[in-house]
C-alpha cells in the first residue's frame, strides 16, 4: 500500500486567503494542511504494518506549485500537474506507473478531522472501495446518512482503471460502486472539517485552539506583549500580539497593533479576514 495526498486544488472558496498561500499550506493548529494530512496518511500505513516514509507518500501540485514544489521536494513523491489540474481521480490515475499494483490510500488535503484515522485500514478485504465517513447530521449526506471526510482506500484493480484525464473519484468510481451496494463505508464520531471557505478554516483552527492548555495554541516563537489579550485563538511563530485578539487566527509572522481588536476572523499578514 502508499499514500497519495491530493493538493493540486485552487482553493478558490477559501479566498481571500489563497491569494497569499495556497490551500494545501495555509495552517490549521501552526502546522500547513498538507503536513497535517502527511502525518494522517503516515499513521494508517504505520498501523497496517506498511512503509510510512517519503517513498511511500505522493502529494499531487498544480495551483500554488512553485510554492508547494518548495515545501514538499525531497518530503515525498510529488506529482507535478503543471499544465493542467486532473481532479480526484485524474490525479490518482496520473500516479498509476508509480503506484504499480499496489493498493493505494488517497487523501485530501484540505481536512480536518478529530478523530484518528489510524486504525482506517484494519479488516480491509482489499477488493471493495473503502470510505471515510462521518454521521451526516443535519447535512446533506453523500452516501446515505454518512458524508465522505476526505480519505478513501482503492485496490489496485480500481487504480488501474484510472486515467490522467481530469476526473473526479465520485463520478468515474464511487457513484457507480455505490449504486452497486459495493462501497465499504467506514463512519466515526468526532468533529470533520472540510476547510474550503473562511468560515470553516476557522472552525478548524478554534477546534485545535481549545484542545490547547488555556484554550488558545500559541506558538513558543511568537510575542505576546504584556497587557494584551488572546483568548480562544491560535498564534502561529513570529507572530506579534500587542492588542486583543478572540476567536482567531494570527498566521506566522503577522502583527495585531495596539489598540487593535481581531475578533471572529484570521489575520494573515496584512490581510484581515473576518467571519460573521
Amino acid at each position: 500500500m502508499v499514500a497519495v495526498v491530493l493538493a493540486a486544488g485552487s482553493g478558490d472558496r477559501l479566498a481571500p486567503l489563497t491569494t497569499l498561500l495556497p490551500k494545501a499550506l495555509c495552517p490549521v493548529g501552526n502546522e500547513p494542511l498538507v503536513d497535517v494530512a502527511l502525518a494522517r496518511v503516515a499513521g494508517v500505513l504505520e498501523a497496517a504494518g506498511e512503509p510510512a516514509g517519503g517513498e511511500a507518500i505522493a502529494v499531487n501540485v498544480h495551483h500554488g506549485r512553485e510554492a508547494l514544489l518548495e515545501h514538499l521536494t525531497g518530503r515525498v513523491v510529488v506529482s507535478d500537474e503543471e499544465q493542467q489540474a486532473l481532479g480526484t481521480a485524474g490525479g490518482v490515475g496520473n500516479l498509476r506507473g508509480w503506484i504499480a499494483g499496489r493498493d493505494a490510500l488517497v487523501a485530501n488535503a484540505d481536512v480536518w478531522l478529530e478523530t484518528s484515522a489510524d486504525t482506517f485500514a484494519d479488516g480491509w478485504d482489499r477488493e471493495r472501495a473503502r470510505l471515510l465517513c462521518v454521521p451526516a447530521g443535519d447535512r446533506r449526506g453523500d452516501f446515505g446518512d454518512a458524508c465522505y471526510a476526505g480519505m478513501c482506500l482503492l485496490p489496485w484493480a480500481h487504480v488501474s482503471r484510472l486515467s490522467a484525464d481530469p476526473s473526479g473519484l465520485y463520478e468515474v468510481l464511487w457513484r457507480q460502486e455505490w449504486e452497486a451496494g459495493r462501497l465499504d463505508l467506514v463512519v466515526v464520531d468526532g468533529r470533520f472539517v472540510d476547510c474550503g471557505t473562511p468560515a470553516d478554516y476557522l472552525r478548524a483552527n478554534l477546534y485545535e485552539a481549545a484542545r490547547a492548555d488555556g484554550g488558545s495554541l500559541v506558538d513558543p516563537a511568537a510575542a505576546i506583549e504584556s497587557g494584551s489579550s488572546v483568548a480562544r485563538s491560535v498564534i502561529g511563530a513570529g507572530a506579534e500580539v500587542h492588542g486583543e485578539v478572540t476567536d482567531a487566527v494570527v498566521w506566522p509572522g503577522a502583527v495585531v497593533h495596539p489598540r487593535e481588536r481581531v475578533l471572529g476572523g484570521v489575520r494573515a499578514g496584512t490581510l484581515t479576514v473576518l467571519v460573521r
